[in-house]
């Protein structure tokens, strides 16, 4: 066995991967995006309806949940109910059930922040389902409590993980009124649970109609589970806890669905983020860090929660027993004025919920509180006096909850928005819980303890209560409210991970020459080449102790085989710390070049970052004292691995599209067969990307779950390499196009040089043979008429020579050749025209004495052009002419 020091010399190793691990996670983990930008731009579309219906429908379930005890809470207490409860216990199970909502909002808030928002929303609505099919089955008041519980867990865990999701999806110039009219849905539930009562509470035995009215309850939860199952993670999630490619092809799916759907062509987005990214977050570091930051809006989140909680529960959850007790309605008719209720509530989210964006979250939220507040003093008064009916009391009830009910929704839209992306689930969380649990549980409780007592000016004091709590959250908005009306999330409440970013970034250009922070990636890269060789050097050290102890006895071997241990880990931290300078290297590359370069040295930088943390994850395997912890271990460095070649893939393809001369708007220098094999080579390389980040996640579950992936992973990774060898067939058939392209126009070209050569033959010979014909006429011209006795040598001697030289008027026959040609041309051009008009034309006054004549001369000799008059001339074909003539 190792000796004593051993283990700790274990640890040490892995705390030290762990630390360079970090470090490289810090430096390469930084990403831009431009994923929020891109959400807030998107034109309203059935997608964003699927959201709400997918997602929104959680209130609904809360409303039937919580108006369906108010509204069988009478039926409950008569004896052939099957479960007879008296008034305090059903207040004491609808406090039960809100102490289940703010340990599910707690437990499953911080789960949401880590895992995720898909997965959070899934698992609580069936944690929902199973526990509202138990209530139904109740047959005692302990087990009745119980499954409350659980409902309570399930529905606190849908609000941390819905309401997150939601603003994350919801452009930011309606989100407001949509999230007010998502939670007044609410009331849609509440009413619904209401009907339904009243139909199966009139219909059915008293023993079955309350059982029935949570089975349907279940039934709703089903359907909406198929719904939310298409519902995607949240793009801005997935950024930020470094799935920043996954998040950009989500959001490529919702851009075209959009785009197809409404025809609209997309703006350009704003600003992007940058965002240093963690695949997880601690929970300390969220809670600390978030309300070290945002203290005021951490006491305004508390003010509004413990107010709208405290009103809302305490009368909603006893509505039924006050219209019972005091205004002796019916238990089969009090469904109907729960109805009434709840549909003034949705009205006024409903109504007032576009005034949110558009007069401000401030002026609306307090009006909203305190006008409620107000409302409710005429409300206590005339009901201790016993001034009101059963149909004035509503109506008072519905006027305050017009407004509470605004209030109330904005309550839950102010924490989500004033939040960091990191904290939202669990800030949502937070403040439900604790606002539910100092007003949610104590108003159900005082409320129900002042309805037994059967006293309207006890009850009257609850009202007083819960109009006091409601003031405290108007003047809170008031004092501390944020503007976050048409603001993007990300400028609200800045991620903990951008800002550490732009830290990192301030630091780097504010240091000085000499600083630290100044050295850049390349003295990072240097620093780790360092410490590299110090490891190796640790590891040869290791590797002569474990040779010399090989000699020994059998302790001596066994102290070998630790050396030996401790050799290859240190041999694996100093690869580790090679591949992060490499990472560095490349990252210091990609701060020199732009384009698909760029981007390809960035792909390379995460490509031995992943490395490295495959060699850190080997050493944690070599460290591990249990063999299902060496087995995590070695799965978790297969996926590293695999994500490496997956950014090597990347890496290839965006330096393919640089060869091939595309830029980074995705634009070719041209169309040709160049372009259009560095894109398929780009796509090859792409599509073997994507095979590397199947099998990474493979591992990856393997790792983290222990389990072997089932016949449709494996038939989804056999896909993908299909489709991979299938993107290698086609830079086959782009290459051979492209060649076959080169070819032909290698020939074409050859071709066309022959031809042009033979060109210039043909119109060489041709002017040789207007020379000769010119040279023969001036021959004959010089030996015709009066001509042969002019005194002195002819122009041309009949081809006689002097000195060897053959005499003419002019030393190149084909610069007179080149004059006539000028002459033609523009005639043919111009028309005709008169000796000194065709003189300007052509600039003959530049040619030379006598030059301008003697092309004249010869062009109307060879027939070039024509002579209309003593000084005008013509193109040969001038149809003018021929008539004249």
């Amino acid at each position: 066995m190792p000796e004593k020091g051993t283990s700790h010399e274990f640890q040490a190793s892995a705390a030290t991967t762990g630390y360079w691990s970090a470090v490289a996670d810090v430096q390469l983990g930084k990403v831009s995006t431009q994923v929020p930008a891109r959400m807030d731009r998107l034109p309203w579309s059935r997608w964003h309806w699927r959201i709400v219906v997918g997602l929104g429908t959680v209130w609904i379930l809360d409303g039937l949940e919580v108006t369906m005890v108010g509204a069988v809470a009478a039926q409950l207490t008569e004896p052939d109910s099957g479960i007879q409860l008296s008034a305090g216990q059903i207040g004491l199970a609808g406090a039960i059930y809100i102490v289940g909502a703010c340990t599910g909002a707690l437990f499953f808030g911080q789960l949401t922040d880590r895992f995720g928002r898909k997965k959070l929303f899934l698992l609580t609505l069936v944690v929902y389902i199973v526990a509202v099919v138990a209530t139904a089955f109740a047959f005692a008041p302990w087990y009745f409590y119980l499954a409350r519980f659980v409902t309570g867990l399930g529905i606190g865990g849908e609000y941390a993980a819905i309401n997150s999701a939601i603003d994350e999806f919801m452009p930011a110039r309606v989100r407001g009124q949509v999230d007010l009219a998502i939670a007044g849905s609410y009331w849609l539930g509440s009413a619904g649970g209401a009907a339904m009562a009243v139909l199966l509470l009139n219909t059915l035995p008293p023993d079955l109609g309350w059982r029935a009215a949570f089975g349907f309850g279940a039934l709703l939860g089903l359907v909406i589970l198929f719904v939310r199952r298409h519902v995607p993670e949240s793009p801005r999630w997935l950024f930020i806890h470094g799935r920043a490619e996954e998040a950009e092809r989500i959001i490529d799916r919702i851009e075209r669905e959009v785009v197809d759907e409404t025809g609209q062509e997309l703006e350009e987005p704003g600003p992007g983020i940058t965002v240093r990214q963690r695949r997880t977050i601690p929970i300390r570091t969220i809670a600390s860090t978030a309300f070290t930051l945002y203290p005021r809006r951490t006491v305004l989140g508390l003010a509004l929660f413990v107010g709208q909680a405290f009103i809302y529960n305490g009368i909603t959850f006893s509505l039924g027993n006050i219209m019972s007790t005091f205004f002796g309605v019916a238990a089969a008719i009090t469904p109907v004025f729960i109805i009434i209720y709840a549909l003034g509530n949705f009205a006024g989210p409903l109504t007032l919920g576009r005034l949110f964006d558009t007069v401000g979250r401030i002026p609306m939220i307090a009006g909203c509180y305190l006008g409620s507040a107000i409302l409710t003093l005429p409300l206590a008064y005339f009901f201790a006096n016993g001034s009101l009916n059963r149909w004035t009391f509503i109506a008072l009830v519905v006027a305050i909850f017009f407004l509470a009910s605004s209030g109330a929704s904005a309550a839950y839209l102010t924490v989500s928005e004033v939040f960091p992306l990191e904290t939202r689930a669990l800030a949502i969380a937070f403040f439900y819980a604790l606002g539910t649990a100092l007003g949610g549980i104590t108003g159900p409780l005082i409320f129900g303890r002042l309805i037994d007592t059967e006293n309207p000016g006890w009850v009257a004091v609850g009202f007083l209560i819960g109009a006091g709590v409601m003031a405290l959250g108007g003047v809170a908005e008031l004092v501390l409210g944020v503007r976050t009306e048409k603001a993007n999330l990300e400028n609200i409440a800045q991620p903990l991970t951008a800002a550490d970013a732009e830290r990192e970034d301030s630091d780097e250009e504010d240091a000085e020459p000499g600083d630290d922070r100044a050295t850049g990636p390349r003295r990072d890269a240097e620093q780790r080449s360092e410490e590299a060789q110090r490891q190796h050097a640790a590891a040869a050290e290791h590797r002569a102790a474990a040779l010399a102890a090989g000699s020994g006895t059998g302790q001596v071997s066994e102290r070998g085989r630790v050396e030996e241990s401790l050799a290859e880990m240190a041999g694996l931290r100093a690869q580790e710390l090679e591949e992060q300078a490499a990472a560095f290297e490349a990252l210091a590359d990609a701060r020199d070049r732009s384009g698909h370069e760029r981007d390809a040295a960035r792909q390379r930088a995460q490509a031995a970052e992943q490395r490295a943390r495959a060699l850190g994850e080997q050493v944690s395997a070599l460290a591990a004292e249990r063999q299902g912890d060496e087995s995590m271990h070695e799965a978790l460095a297969a996926a590293a691995m695999e994500r490496a070649r997956a950014r090597e893939q990347r890496a290839l393809a965006e330096q393919a599209l640089a060869d091939g001369g595309i830029d980074a708007a995705g634009d070719g220098e041209d169309d040709g067969e160049g372009a259009v094999v560095a894109r398929a080579r780009a796509a090859q390389h792409e599509a073997w990307a994507v095979v590397h980040d199947e099998r990474a996640r493979v591992h990856e579950v393997r790792g983290e779950q222990g389990a072997e992936p089932d016949p449709a992973t494996e038939e989804r990774l056999g896909e993908l390499e299909r489709q991979a060898v299938a993107a290698e067939e086609l830079v086959r058939v782009a290459e051979h196009r492209a060649d076959a392209q080169s070819r032909r126009a290698h020939r074409e070209a050859s071709e066309e040089m022959d031809e042009q050569q033979r060109a210039r033959e043909r119109h060489d010979a041709e002017i040789a043979q207007r020379i000769r014909a010119r040279a023969d006429r001036r021959s004959q011209r010089d030996r015709a008429g009066l001509r042969r006795y002019r005194p002195g040598p002819s122009p041309t001697l009949g081809g006689g020579r002097l000195g060897g030289l053959t005499l003419t008027r002019r030393d190149d026959e084909r610069d007179l050749d080149r004059e006539v040609e000028v002459l033609a041309r523009a005639l043919q051009e111009h028309g005709e025209a008169s000796r000194a008009e065709l003189v300007r034309l052509i600039g003959a006054r530049y040619w030379g004495p006598g030059r301008f004549g003697s092309a004249l001369a010869e062009a109307v000799d060879e027939g070039r052009i024509r002579r209309l008059s003593r000084t005008t001339y013509g193109p040969v074909d001038d149809p003018g002419h021929d008539e004249a003539r």
